[in-house]
């Protein structure tokens, strides 16, 4: 029993580090001219700067991958505290519920923060760097998002035992 919860800890600890690196890393978009690499806030080539017209109604699509992202690394987190919390404080025998809830919450985030990202990316960038490629990060959410999903699954069939 200890294995499969040491497997589950090291499984929530790995998905709470790929949501960190989706969410801060400026690779989601790569230009195929120059080197332009474009993230959830800035455009960077040698310099970062601000996405044009971010923080205006025209980019609410960016707004909510944003928000959805940033939702989900903390659902992450916190579900992992209560974990830690429900793992001393549970009798045995009982689920771990509230701990797949969250898991699972954090998990539709990503989910609805990358398929809004597949979908719009377009809408909400400059024209120079629409042409190009998604970047690891985006690969990296959409990797989190199984992640996040099978340990919130784990956590519904994980029973303490002796």
């Amino acid at each position: 029993m200890l294995v499969i919860l040491a497997f589950i800890i090291l499984f929530h600890i790995i998905s709470a580090i790929l949501l960190f690196i989706a969410t801060t890393n400026n690779a989601w978009w790569v230009a195929s001219k120059g080197n332009f690499y474009t993230d959830l806030w800035y455009s960077c080539n040698v310099t970062c700067v601000d996405i044009p017209s971010s923080s205006s109604t025209d980019a609410g699509y960016l707004q909510a991958v944003q928000a959805t992202l940033i939702l989900a690394t903390i659902l992450c987190c916190v579900g992992f505290f209560v974990f830690i919390l429900q793992l001393f404080r549970l009798k045995q025998g009982e689920r771990f519920v509230f701990t797949a809830i969250i898991q699972l919450l954090s998990s539709l985030c990503v989910m609805i923060g990358a398929s809004i990202y597949t979908a719009e990316r377009t809408s909400f960038q400059a024209k120079e760097v629409q042409s190009g490629e998604y970047g690891y990060a985006f690969v990296v959410a959409w990797v989190a998002f199984p992640m996040t999903l099978v340990s919130g699954l784990m956590y519904l069939v994980l029973r303490k035992r002796k």
